[in-house]
């Protein structure tokens, strides 16, 4: 991912969650995914699917039984 995708990646996600606190950020030495966060709290990586021509993302978020049980 360039820069350029980076930057609309991250505006589409703050208009669609409506939160201005989402950052999308390149991964060091990883050209086909971003890490996504909100504020300084990581939630998941956006990977790119470039296969058949026809370029789309893919949102991955892992959600761990502790922190389910932390809002018990």
């Amino acid at each position: 991912m360039d820069v350029q995708e980076v930057r609309k990646l991250d505006a589409y996600l703050k208009r669609l969650f409506g939160n201005p606190k989402i950052r999308v950020v390149p991964r060091p030495k990883k050209d086909d995914s971003a890490e996504v966060y909100i504020g300084e709290e990581f939630i998941g990586v956006l990977f790119v699917d470039d296969e058949d021509d026809d370029r789309s993302y893919q949102f991955q978020m892992a959600i761990l039984e502790d922190d389910l049980a932390a809002q018990e």
